[in-house]
């Protein structure tokens, strides 16, 4: 792919959007692509070359150049150094150190070998070139920390030496200073730079850059609050918040030439990890930064746990693996322990002590690494949970909500939402999706359903009884909120929702300055402020002029108006769960849930109570040090591992859909083909269209009511003839590739912070080889195959069935029957399916099916029944059954379908307990004048 980044350029277009997330593997490329092309003039020439060397040379030098400069190697010197070897037409030792300098990129061999920031390979040159202890780091970490100056850049070279001279042996970390001295060039560097762990800004440099920078400018119109960008303050105060946006996990520190502590008493500097006085000791200045990036870097838990490992521990608790005795002695299951080796062992214990701490109740390490994941996440406080985000989300709804509570889920939702909910006894009030009928899968649910779920219940007088809305963000399929919105919609009908957002899919968002506004603690953060603007309670009295403060939910202008809650009555109370291990360094089945709860103190000793129902007194030490370490990660080198996971999509979406073969019979759906063009107010259509730049995709994240996560890849299948389970069986026993979801015609990819440049090159490959096999059946097979190829792609991708939506719960399960609102009592449906005497099973396809459909009585679904592929509940307990959800499920070809027994038949709730009368009953109570009588009395107490 071409990596070419003109974010330095004298075009007005912004770049492409790909071009904005290869900040490393371009810069990269750019240095490899320039090293070849000296190494050929090089060996053309045969060392030294004519004054003007290769204009193709210099010209890559030119554009590589200016880039450079926001980065610490290979540094002024050496960059000074390619330069003039070009100018006096060196070919041979302009091949050399541009070899170098790309190879030492690659390896990162800079971060800890001196003799990479010499010009010459004569080691005596290196205290020179870099006069500091890097040399003697080991495997101390490396980052770069950004100044931004008013100084003049001849004296930059002196501040970069003055800061050197500053390192010690004890410290913990070695930094290379970058310099910049404009506002501009400071947001670039903070863009392009992820090695960056902390910026120090010096009082009185200037806004606009000396370059030509259309990037930035745009950057700025996004991420600065309208009018900020050039508003008359103290312009470091301005790009300490700008840092923030971007990247919020940067320490800040501020040097002010005067009153440092007027300063540090703005409130516009809250952004600042702190405030010196420009003439104070640097030494301060240097020992602030290591402890900021050390703060970040600790992990409590996993540190202490390193340490426990070591300690000759004699074990009398519970837990006979731990220390590895009854493994490494055993005559049967050595093997074990040679497999694991013997630090798993050492670390496991069943205790608590020794600085091991409780997950149920911590007080200690658990607690400290908790606090440091808030501090992560943008959230209030976090918890730790070590059977997975099912168990995450059944512990907020176990909290939150209490016996006929009712909730606003959408029914496509995560099936521990449900069981959550049986558990809770809440009744949920589901909301459909949008439907994506062409690939048998469901998209997100329109805010519209939500306010007019909401504005029913209002009118029906039942609005006090919405305690909570809960939605997927982002869904199984790559669906995006927007959060803000949604939020701010409901809380201007109810003021006091509480929101859960499952996040399960999106955790790593937060290290995205792209998708962090959709994500439920980035929204949090923007409402906050907002919500402390006067300006935002002025447009809510404007509205409230317009439509009254208690709004009227039979006007047709509530439910057509962009509605806005009163600030000064809305309660932000959210709650985010993540599913850390699919998407960040987390072992299986960690994840966290993170609270941002206004009323918090109200809940926690409830909270507690779902803490210790649903988390496990024996969890698992190594899956809570690993949720440690993946916050570590996050922090310090989370911004460009996402970024490469973002790219690594955007590749593989132009790899497949731009190869003439690949194309024929693959295709990743774009946005334009998984959202309707209704929710696309933008006009956003593909990330890798010709002509799409990044200010287009960023258009649609800041105003559409659904964007795409650019990193789940929908990749039609069954235009080559596979269904998805099909195709999904072939990659992963053919060739070893691993997918995660599956539609009738579709399988699901998702790149994240593990792919490699190589996995993209791997997949290509493959799905290149089973393009050129079908290719190489249809023209040995003759008409016949290709005839019965052709039939195989109408019935994958045009004889597709209808998506059954929720039909409504029966009236038994319903507190007001002759109403209009759909919550239903699913607790006590759920549990009426325990009495066997009470059920019947009918075959799915029997007559006796569609003709109790026609005439009755109804069909009430006494399980949860989940097809897979889709992998959402199309009947619920006390469901009332109609033809639209029978005649999918009878066109339904997989394998897998929980809640469902084949050779027994749908499981119902006999007519009988739901108050109906069979045909024969009736029949029977008109000849002996009584009543039928209910199946099992104990069924309908339930």
């Amino acid at each position: 792919m071409e990596r070419k980044s003109p974010m330095i350029s004298k075009q007005p277009s912004a770049p492409r959007i790909d071009q904005i997330f290869s900040a490393v593997s371009a810069r990269i490329d750019r240095w490899r692509e320039f090293s070849l092309c000296v190494q050929r003039l090089a060996a053309q020439r045969g060392g030294k070359a004519p004054g003007d060397l290769s204009s193709e040379c210099v010209r890559l030098f030119a554009e590589l150049r200016p880039l450079e400069e926001f980065h610490a190697f290979p540094g002024p010197r050496i960059l000074a150094a390619i330069q003039e070897r070009l100018s006096e037409g060196d070919a041979v030792g302009t091949a050399r150190l541009a070899q170098r300098i790309s190879a030492s990129l690659m390896s990162r061999r800079y971060r800890h070998d001196p003799r990479e920031w010499e010009v010459d390979e004569d080691p005596g040159d290196a205290d020179r070139a870099l006069p500091t202890s890097l040399g003697e780091t080991g495997a101390r970490p490396y980052f770069e920390t950004l100044f931004v100056s008013g100084a003049p850049p001849a004296r930059w070279p002196g501040q970069i030496q003055q800061v050197r001279r500053l390192r010690r042996p004890l410290d913990e970390f070695v930094y290379e200073p970058v310099m910049v001295g404009s506002f501009e060039d400071a947001v670039l560097a903070v863009i392009l730079n992820a090695d960056l762990e902390a910026v120090v800004i010096y009082d009185g440099f200037p806004f606009a850059s000396t370059r030509d920078l259309p990037l930035v400018r745009n950057l700025l119109s996004a991420w600065l609050p309208e009018g900020e960008a050039r508003a008359p303050q103290s312009h470091g105060l301005l790009l300490a918040n700008a840092v923030k946006r971007i990247r919020p996990e940067l320490d800040i520190y501020f040097l002010a030439d005067q009153s440092p502590e007027a300063i540090a008493g703005n409130i516009a500097a809250a952004s600042l990890r702190r405030v010196f006085y420009e003439v104070e000791e640097p030494l301060e200045i240097h020992l602030a930064i290591l402890a900021g990036v050390a703060e970040r870097f600790e992990t409590p838990y996993f540190d202490n746990l390193k340490r426990y490992a070591q300690k000759p521990v004699g074990t009398f608790h519970a837990l006979p693996i731990a220390r590895g005795k009854s493994v490494f002695r055993s005559n049967w299951i050595r093997d074990m322990g040679e497999f694991y080796g013997p630090t798993l062992f050492l670390a496991e214990s069943s205790a608590t002590t020794g600085g091991l701490d409780s997950l149920l109740e911590p007080t200690g390490n658990i607690k400290r690494a908790q606090d440091a994941a808030a501090r992560a996440f943008g959230a209030d406080r976090v918890f730790f949970v070590t059977n997975g985000t099912s168990t995450s989300n059944k512990m907020v709804h176990q909290a939150i909500l209490r016996p006929g509570d009712i909730v606003i889920v959408d029914r496509n939702c995560h099936k521990s939402h449900h069981y959550g909910m049986v558990l809770a006894g809440a009744q949920p009030y589901y909301v459909e999706a949008f439907p994506l009928t062409a690939y048998s899968m469901y998209g997100a649910v329109p805010i519209r359903a939500v306010k007019k779920a909401l504005l029913d219940l209002k009118a029906a007088g039942r609005l006090d009884q919405v305690r909570m809305v809960t939605l997927t963000n982002c869904t199984f399929d790559g669906h995006i909120y927007d959060v803000r919105r949604v939020m701010e919609e409901c809380l201007a009908i109810h003021p006091d929702l509480v929101f859960l957002w499952d996040e399960a899919w999106f955790g790593f968002a937060r290290f995205s300055p792209f998708y962090r506004s959709r994500t439920a603690m980035g929204a949090r953060a923007a409402l906050r402020e907002a919500f402390d603007d006067p300006a935002y309670l002025e447009r809510y009295l404007a509205q409230e002029k317009k439509l009254g403060a208690d709004l009227d939910p039979t006007d047709k202008r509530v439910l057509e108006t962009r509605l806005i809650p009163d600030p000064r009555r809305a309660k932000l109370r959210v709650y985010q769960t993540n599913s850390t291990h699919k998407s960040m360094s987390s072992l299986r089945q960690g994840s966290m849930v993170l609270v941002a709860d206004e009323d918090y103190s109200k809940c926690e000793q409830a909270f507690k109570e779902a803490v210790f129902t649903h988390a496990s007194t024996s969890p698992n030490l190594q899956i809570i040090a690993s949720l440690d370490v993946a916050r570590r990660q996050m922090e310090l080198e989370g911004y460009e591992l996402v970024m490469g996971a973002i790219l690594s999509s955007l590749e593989i979406r132009r790899a497949v859909n731009e190869h003439p073969l690949v194309s024929k019979y693959f295709r990743v759906l774009t946005p334009a083909e998984m959202i309707p063009a209704e929710y696309r107010g933008s006009g956003f259509e593909d990330f890798v269209k010709p002509g799409t730049t990044w200010m287009d995709a960023l258009e649609a994240i800041r105003g559409d009511e659904f964007v795409l996560d650019s990193t789940r890849l929908t990749l039609l299948c069954g235009t080559a003839g596979f269904d998805g389970t099909q195709f999904k069986g072939l990659l992963a026993s053919e060739y070893e590739i691993q997918l995660n979801k599956t539609s009738r015609n579709s399988v699901l990819l998702q790149t994240n912070i593990n792919n490699t440049r190589s996995d993209v090159a791997n997949l290509l490959k493959v799905l290149l080889e089973i393009s050129q096999g079908i290719e190489k059946r249809l023209a040995s097979g003759g008409e016949s195959a290709r005839k019965a190829f052709a039939a195989r792609v109408k019935s994958l991708m045009e004889d597709v069935p209808d998506l059954p939506n929720f039909s409504r719960f029966h009236d038994k399960y319903r507190d007001d029957p002759k109403g209009d609102t759909l919550e239903g009592r699913m607790r006590e449906a759920f549990y009426a399916a325990y009495d066997e005497e009470g059920c019947e099973f009918i075959p799915l396809a029997s007559p006796e099916i569609d003709r109790r459909i026609a005439s009755g009585p109804s069909l009430v679904s006494a399980h949860f029944v989940i097809p897979y592929p889709p992998g959402f509940p199309i009947m619920v307990p006390g469901q009332v059954i109609e033809k639209d959800t029978i005649d999918f499920m009878r066109k339904l070809d997989v394998k897998e379908i929980h809640g469902y027994d084949a050779s027994r038949g749908l499981k119902l709730i006999r007519p009988e307990v739901l108050g109906e009368s069979t045909p024969r009953a009736k029949s029977a109570a008109a000849s002996s004048g009584q009543k039928p009588k209910a199946a099992s009395a104990r069924a309908s107490r339930r």
